[in-house]
């Protein structure tokens, strides 16, 4: 018999941070109790930076964050929960991770290794970008200046660090590429040379050997995946060794590491270190950059937070480990899901969720159902109504703040606070022109990258139709543009198992019959070339159904 889901009557948030632990929330659990208060909606408590105040940028879901406070503390708080017959949802974050955070292991893995990574698949990154230089690469636009004068500013600085090489930029870390250690092993082997007879002088040219048949970064085949990540860390783990056992030989990577990073004002000095650079599994620029070129899925334009693939059945096992332990012990009875719509399919993840834990609770996983308490953080708009088929209990309330504050407001007066307005900015806004040009800006100034993206997926699709061949690309960005500008809802919900609801059909027919409206001088077909490839209609299914969905 399937077990019932515990139903919060009221909920109470509590901010985890630094400043409020989890001893904090154990001392006001008797006086939450009183307010009448069922259940705590704990934000997320999983590691992430130690000064972040929200604790969205988590940087491991299977952590608790020690800014927040240790197992213990975490179990005498659910213990002072459960005397009271209380429960707690907690916030989970499956859509992303913070990625200034040097205890990223999946993230500092991926800048050293690049695709040979064994998380390369975990994060939503392009390897294969428009630009030919970013091929193999990751853009991080963390500068603060254009990447020439930051290097010869001399703001890059190289650390050694138990047989690791890693770059420093302020508070930023970046792991060196370890077949790239030559560039400094190298030299610290000259400064050894009147030791040429020794055996640390040979054991170092051994290391260096070792570097060389190391497979690359661009390798992606399990084996060669495997025999890296390996060999890296017994180089690694050799270094440092030969480091202790031999003060010399830190010691002269010490003066190499000195002598790469150059000399302010000589600019021909910097030219090794920008070799460097240039091998890495990353790319550094200035900030600005990020809009136009940046290769990896970010939350919005939050160039910290990069995307994750939890669509990927391993990716979704490895980050709900912590999270299906807690849920199994009620330690957690119930969960909030942030921003469900930055997930490839929603209905999916949280289908699985639910299933999950019929395994857990009730060792059944044909019919999951909704055993599980289970919210969403969803933004609806207009008349737009949450999908049926999502096995949740609801949103997190917005819909709902949205309707109460309206009580708190007196219309009566709003048309005199709308001529105040006017007259102030001496001219009418029309309200849906406002949002549409403003749409229009995000995607010109934060999401640049993306609607190029877009512009060439769609002219690959449309160079394999001789009937859309002559759609420039020009023509494809500027369409993909003013269509969203006109969708009057967040996103669609299409899937190749699920097909497309008549809900979403109407979306995408309202939006094109907008923009068409909207752009009169723009020849329709291409609207409906656009149209027809959302819809899944007219084009030949084996050949360019996996481009349209992607789309």
């Amino acid at each position: 018999m399937a077990s019932a889901p515990r139903i919060p009557k009221s909920t109470y948030r509590l901010q985890f941070n630094r400043h409020f632990g989890f001893k904090d929330a154990t001392e006001i659990i008797p006086y939450l109790q009183k307010l009448g208060i069922s259940d705590i909606y704990s934000s997320p408590f999983f590691r992430s930076r130690p000064d972040s105040d929200h604790g969205y940028d988590v940087s491991n879901h299977n952590e608790l964050n020690p800014s927040i406070g240790t197992r213990a503390d975490l179990d005498a708080m659910v213990v002072a929960l459960t005397e009271r017959g209380m429960g707690q949802i907690a916030d989970f974050v499956p859509n992303h991770m913070g990625i200034t955070d040097p205890q990223n292991e999946w993230w500092m893995d991926v800048l050293e290794n690049g695709p040979s990574s064994r998380f390369a698949q975990f994060f939503d990154i392009d390897w294969d970008p428009l630009k030919e230089a970013l091929r193999n690469k990751v853009l991080l636009p963390v500068l603060g200046d254009q990447y020439g004068r930051v290097l010869e500013r001399g703001e890059f600085h190289v650390r050694f660090e138990e047989g690791a090489f890693y770059l420093n930029y302020f508070d930023w870390v970046f792991p060196l590429n370890p077949r790239t250690y030559h560039f400094l092993l190298r030299i610290a082997l000259e400064k050894l040379g009147q030791y040429s007879d020794e055996d640390m002088y040979l054991d170092l040219e051994s290391i260096l050997t070792a570097l060389e048949y190391l497979p690359p970064r661009t390798l992606t085949d399990d084996e060669k995946v495997r025999e890296r990540a390996r060999e890296k860390e017994v180089i690694k783990r050799r270094i440092f060794r030969l480091c202790r056992e031999c003060p010399q030989v830190e010691e002269a990577i010490e003066l190499a590491i000195r002598q790469l990073e150059g000399r302010v004002g000589e600019s021909h000095s910097f030219d090794r270190l920008d070799e460097l650079l240039d091998a890495q599994a990353y790319r550094l620029s200035y900030w600005k950059v990020a809009a136009e070129e940046i290769n990896y899925r970010r939350f919005f334009d939050v160039n910290e937070l990069a995307a994750i693939r939890v669509e990927n059945p391993i990716v979704f096992d490895t980050i709900h480990k912590f999270i299906f332990e807690l849920l199994e012990t009620r330690a957690v009875t119930g969960l909030r899901i942030d921003h469900v719509d930055g997930l490839r399919d929603p209905k999916q993840y949280l289908t699985a969720l639910q299933r999950r834990y019929s395994e857990l609770v009730d060792g059944d996983s044909a019919e999951p159902g909704i055993g599980l308490y289970l919210i969403v953080e969803k933004i609806l708009s207009e008349d737009e109504k949450l999908r049926s088929d999502w096995p949740v209990y609801g949103t997190t309330g917005y819909d709902f703040t949205a309707e109460i504050t309206q009580l708190l407001v007196d219309s009566n007066h709003g048309e005199k606070f709308s001529t105040i307005y006017r007259d102030f900015i001496e001219r009418h806004v029309h309200f849906e022109s406002l949002i549409y040009e403003k749409k229009k800006l995000v995607m010109d100034v934060s999401l640049a990258s993306d609607i190029e993206s877009l512009g060439h997926m769609l002219s690959d699709v449309s160079e394999r139709d001789r009937l859309h061949r002559d759609f420039t690309l020009d023509s494809l960005r500027s369409v993909v543009r003013e269509l969203i500008a006109c969708f009057p809802v967040y996103r669609t919900y299409i899937s190749a198992e699920t097909g497309i609801s008549e809900a979403d059909r109407q979306v995408i027919l309202r939006a094109v019959r907008a923009a068409k409206r909207r752009n009169a001088a723009i020849d329709t077909s291409i609207f409906d070339f656009l149209r027809d490839i959302l819809l899944l209609e007219k084009f030949d299914e084996t050949d360019s159904e996996t481009r349209r969905l992607r789309l």
